[in-house]
């Protein structure tokens, strides 16, 4: 179950091309954030990467902790507070109004991994505090395909490959470009269901609130 990636430039322990996240711009993900988080709050943002989002909420007024186990990717941040840390290992003795948590991270095949990581968000989050996770839903995971993508200015994200390892955990690798140069990540994923994300959450603490998007790829979850 090990995460991998390719191409030029520095490669990170879970298969990141930091060179292409350098390229990508938020897409919407921080005036989502600001749909929920108190202006001027307080947010731990978990896989920072290279500051895509981070950047965004320091100019809409938040407070940002970007933490992110590459230093190769948190090299790149500029302006908040960085912690260098696996997010399961992440213990900063403090709580925010929010945690955000994008990239898909709550569908790791590692089920141990999730719930840590879950647990990581929860005891960040004060009472009545606001987890913000992106996640694949369960049904979405039916229209993946070998070449289905997307493109944006000379950037483009595609399917390279599927494997169904089992019933509910799919491998797959992206493709990425941009000109001539080319990147691929490939990482494993767990299909989850509504149910099961809502009992995963509630395992830690965590009240599943409401979708934040008509496509419900970003869920809110209260720590009540």
């Amino acid at each position: 179950m090990t995460n991998s990636g390719t191409g030029p430039g520095s490669i990170t322990p879970d298969g990141s091309p930091v060179e292409f996240y350098l390229l990508m711009t938020p897409e919407g993900e921080p005036e989502i954030v600001s749909g929920v988080v108190p202006a001027g709050g307080s947010i731990l943002e978990i896989g920072s990467g290279v500051g895509r989002l981070t950047h965004a909420l320091l100019d809409l007024g938040f407070e940002v902790v970007a933490v992110d186990e590459s230093a190769e990717m948190l090299a790149h941040v500029r302006g908040p507070a960085t912690v260098r840390s696996r997010a399961q290992d992440l213990r900063l003795g403090r709580e925010f109004d929010a945690v955000l948590l994008a990239s898909q991270l709550v569908n790791t095949a590692d089920d141990h991994d999730r719930r840590e990581l879950m647990a990581a968000c929860a005891r960040h989050l004060r009472p009545g505090g606001a987890a913000i996770m992106q996640w694949t839903p369960d049904e979405r995971h039916d229209v993946w395909e070998v070449g289905r993508g997307r493109s944006f200015g000379d950037l483009s994200i595609s399917i390279a490959a599927l494997e169904q390892i089992s019933p509910r955990v799919i491998a797959s690798t992206m493709r990425y470009t941009q000109g001539e140069r080319v990147w691929t990540q490939s990482f494993w994923s767990r299909r989850l269901s509504e149910e099961e994300l809502t009992a995963e959450l509630a395992a830690v603490g965590l009240r599943f609130g409401r979708y934040l998007t008509d496509d419900q790829t970003w869920v809110l979850a209260v720590k009540d």
